[in-house]
């Protein structure tokens, strides 16, 4: 059995022959050998685009000397905006409520003792050595 495993082709065959003795709804039928074709179509694509590095940042060259680099439209809102977002995310998880469990139980614990009448306080002991 290990024989067929030993290249990836016939393993390839192997998974198309059982996709197609189960999803055939006749031997002859061509359906699921389209079906199975049209899939793996559909997967393919050509390879990503890469563009070669041009040791400049974001791409863009830098400005002659003595000049400024000029921002773009869009670049202050994108600053502001994601600056905003990050203060008002960490004001928010700063001031966040305690929904812990632990914390619930804690306080009802401290509640039910103090209905009991059972002190929290412990006295202060003093070291004996």
């Amino acid at each position: 059995m290990n024989h067929l495993f030993k290249n990836k082709r016939n393993i390839n065959n192997i998974i198309k022959q059982l996709y197609l003795k189960q999803q055939s709804p006749s031997p002859s039928s061509p359906l699921p050998l389209l079906l199975f074709t049209q899939q793996k179509r559909h997967a393919t694509h050509h390879a990503p685009e890469w563009n070669e590095p041009s040791g400049n940042l974001f791409g863009e060259k830098p400005p002659p000397p003595g000049k400024k680099r000029v921002k773009e439209e869009w670049e202050n809102i994108w600053v502001y905006g994601m600056g905003g977002c990050f203060l008002l995310a960490t004001v928010i998880a700063i001031y966040k409520p305690d929904t812990s469990v632990q914390t619930w139980a804690t306080k009802e614990a401290e509640k039910r003792l103090a209905e009991r009448g059972v002190s929290l306080d412990y006295p202060k002991t003093e070291r004996k050595w």
